[in-house]
This record gives structure tokens, C-alpha cells and sequence, in this order.
């Protein structure tokens, strides 16, 4: 059916790197020398509804945006498949290229100008209403709903504040934009001109773009970069995101193996620690503030 699909034979694939998905996902090369990138999954697992939403949302992005292209899609023998347009090129590795990391914010500012008015199609989630709604960790933690999951030991004395920079987070991301939803270095493509394209258009939603480019400057930071330059953002709202998605990454590490990869979780606890490291130093606190031992 997908060579059908296709129109030849596929003589060569190549499986997608980075993700955190065990559905397939790689580049497929076909006898006319044709080459496309297909994801599938079984029609029952999370992976095929997220894949359906991808290629709803692909289809409808305007041609401003880097994106692979929506080609086709279909449900045939108990799985759901999608095509898209395969991008030559590498996903970034890490530390960030200096280049490379440019490169992606250029291609974000582009979709977020672009973006500026949603596709009138798509019915998207607000993402205030998503951090409020199951994003405030810190605050069930610091209320004794929660267990307080493996982190940093200076946590458990900085919970309240926390808490309070998640809890003011959600006013801060109203808006009418449209935000990728999941900008992380992973779904970041490097084309052989240096050009950067932006993949997994599964979980967009509305609000203030600038969550996404905090969530993507994570690793940035953990490169050794200076990324509070590079974030055009309210001081408090970079703040509660790196709150908000601390608490988040910490907590869904902290939740068992992953069905999805078995790197996810480690992923997870890195990329939790190292927002709380962004975090603790914008916030100026000290190694006495964390609970650290005093200097002799």
C-alpha cells in the first residue's frame, strides 16, 4: 500500500535519530531515486493519533513556515501512516553549534510571524489553560498532593516560590499566536545549506510564543550558551517556564519506564535540571540560598 502510495518500489530506508517514539519514523527511497519521509504506528497507540494530528496540522501551515510538507496519509492493515517531505539533513547534536542554534531561531521567528494568525481550520488548545490545568507540579508538590521527585536538594526550600512563579504563569501566556508546542532540539532538522526546518507538528496550541523558545534554549543552556540574550520574553514569564517545565520534566521522569524510548526519562531528569540550573541562576540565587554548604 505505501509503495502504491509512493509510486515504486522502496529500495532503501533510513530510520529517523532522536525522538522519544517507538513507532517507525525514517526516510524511505524509492527505485525512481524518490525519496519521502513516512512515520506509522498501530491504529490503537498514542503514537497514530498524534501522527493523524500532525498531518492535519502539517497540511495546513503556510509556506512561510520550515516545515516538511504534508504529502498523504492512510489507514490500511491496522496502522496509521503518514507522509511528509524528507529534509536532507541532520539533527542538530549537542553542544549546540553557535550557527545552528541561530539558525533555529531564525526558522522560529519566521513561524511566529507567519503564525500570527492561526490556520481559521485548526481548533487549538490554549496553553495557559494546559500549564494551569496539568502543568503546576511545584504546586501540588509544595501542597502535599504530590511526592517531590529526584532533584536538586536545595528544592524542598524553594518550593513556595516555585509554585508561585508556575501559579502566575498562565496569565502571562494569553494570546492568539500559534506555538509549536514541543520546540526542542530533537525536532530540529539542519539542511545542507544550514538552514533549519521545524518537525513534529503534533501538539500546537495558542498562546505566547516565547514558552517555545525558552522550552527549545533548555539544551542552549546546558551548551554552555548565553541564552537570556537570546529569549525575547517578560523576566517573570521566562521564569515560570522554566518553573513550569521543571516540575513537569522532574515529575514525568520520576513516573517509571517509558513505553515510548527507553532514553525518555533520562532526557526528562536532564533537561529538568538543567532548567532549574537556568532558573536558579536568573534568579540570583546563592550556593547559601540553595542550601549548599557555606564557603569556609
Amino acid at each position: 500500500m505505501i509503495e502504491r502510495r509512493l509510486g515504486a518500489p522502496v529500495t532503501a530506508s533510513s530510520t529517523a535519530g532522536g525522538g522519544f517514539t517507538r513507532a517507525f519514523a525514517g526516510v524511505l527511497e524509492t527505485a525512481t531515486g524518490a525519496r519521502a519521509f513516512v512515520k506509522a504506528a498501530p491504529v490503537q497507540e498514542p503514537a497514530a493519533e498524534a501522527y493523524e494530528r500532525e498531518a492535519s496540522i502539517t497540511s495546513l501551515l503556510p509556506p512561510e513556515v520550515a516545515a516538511p510538507r504534508f504529502r498523504w496519509a492512510l489507514e490500511a492493515e491496522g496502522y496509521f501512516v503518514v507522509c511528509l517531505d524528507a529534509i536532507d539533513g541532520h539533527v542538530p547534536v549537542m553542544p549546540w553549534r553557535a550557527e545552528e542554534l541561530q539558525a533555529a531561531l531564525d526558522a522560529w521567528q519566521t513561524a511566529i510571524t507567519a503564525l500570527h494568525e492561526p490556520p481559521k481550520a485548526l481548533r487549538l488548545p490554549a496553553v495557559a489553560h494546559l500549564v494551569r490545568d496539568q502543568l503546576c507540579w511545584w504546586s501540588e508538590i509544595a501542597a502535599g498532593r504530590a511526592p517531590l521527585p529526584a532533584a536538586p536538594a536545595w528544592v524542598a526550600g524553594k518550593l513556595d516560590e516555585l509554585a508561585r512563579l508556575e501559579q502566575a504563569l498562565p496569565a502571562m501566556l494569553a494570546g492568539h499566536g500559534m506555538m509549536h508546542g514541543d520546540l526542542r532540539i530533537d525536532n530540529v532538522i539542519i539542511d545542507g545549506d544550514g538552514k533549519a526546518w521545524l518537525c513534529d507538528w503534533a501538539w500546537p496550541c495558542i498562546g505566547q510564543p516565547w514558552f517555545d523558545t525558552v522550552t527549545l534554549l533548555v539544551t542552549a543552556y546546558a551548551s554552555g550558551h548565553d541564552v537570556d540574550r537570546l529569549v525575547d520574553a517578560p523576566a517573570e514569564g521566562v521564569d515560570g517556564v522554566l518553573a513550569v517545565m521543571s516540575g513537569h520534566w522532574l515529575v514525568s521522569a520520576a513516573s517509571g519506564p517509558s513505553s515510548a524510548s527507553p532514553h525518555q526519562r533520562q532526557h526528562q531528569a536532564f533537561s529538568g535540571r538543567q532548567a532549574l540550573a537556568w532558573l536558579a541562576e536568573r534568579r540570583g540565587w546563592s550556593a547559601i540560598d540553595l542550601g549548599a554548604a557555606e564557603p569556609a
